[in-house]
């Protein structure tokens, strides 16, 4: 094995992998710094161990069998990346965080990829590109953000939320399902909490669409109105 290896090394390939290997590392490191700095959950060395890893791969790929190779291994980085992806991306409640972390991670690993491939000058373009959307798109975004919501025409996730007696809670919640049927609101999930021993809390989420406040209120004065229930209302979120 260790002739093997001496009759294997040969200082041109070598170089040249070095060469990937340092641009990916170089690229991961300005990526990763903007993300360490707005402290996300992958931060620099993350983003660096992505680039290099991506291109240590394609480049050890075209080193065995050439450019088809290479494609090769490419797939299975791209679906490593995915999976590596879905680690940071969380789930609080009704919001999802990491999705922007995530794709910035596929950013870094098609720069990395890049670099492998001895596509130098591609890999700083994508990673320019990466940072650039991460930066100067900021500014666009919070703009956008401060912009008034109109209920109407703004894709959210829509929850009602009812208080009712726990013997009228059955009753109820064909209520809600009915009114919102009635409106062809689809319901995405329903979930009941104990408040007390008299009380208990039925929400049902919405699937995400456009929805008119008018017609949920409608929707809410209907299911006010049946036997066992205290309380209803709704609410909107954008998080998602």
């Amino acid at each position: 094995m260790t002739l093997a290896a001496v009759a294997a090394f040969q200082p041109g390939p070598l170089l040249d992998t070095f060469v990937s290997l340092a641009t990916a590392f170089i690229l991961g490191t300005i990526i990763g710094a903007e993300r360490q700095y707005r402290q996300r959950t992958a931060g620099l060395r993350t983003n660096v161990l992505v680039a290099v890893g991506a291109s240590a791969f394609v480049d050890i790929g075209m080193r065995l069998n050439g450019n088809a190779s290479a494609a090769q291994v490419l797939a299975y980085v791209v679906s490593g990346v995915g999976f590596l992806g879905a680690g940071v991306i969380m789930k609080e409640g009704l919001n999802i965080r990491g999705l922007n972390t995530a794709a910035s991670l596929w950013g870094t690993a098609s720069a990395g990829a890049a670099a492998g491939a001895d596509f130098i000058a591609d890999a700083v373009l994508i990673a320019f590109f990466v940072v650039m959307a991460n930066t100067a798109l900021r500014p666009l975004v919070n703009a956008i953000n401060r912009q008034p919501l109109d209920e109407a025409t703004t894709e959210a996730t829509y929850v009602i939320h009812v208080t009712a007696e726990p013997d009228d809670i059955g009753s109820v919640r064909d209520a809600v399902a009915e009114q919102l049927e009635n409106r062809s609101y689809a319901i995405q999930e329903t979930d009941t909490e104990e408040l007390s021993d008299d009380a208990i809390e039925l929400t049902a989420v919405l699937a995400a669409s456009t929805a008119s406040p008018a017609e949920l209120e409608a929707a809410i004065a209907a299911i006010g109105k049946t036997p066992g229930v205290r309380h209803a209302t709704w609410s909107m979120r954008t998080g998602d």
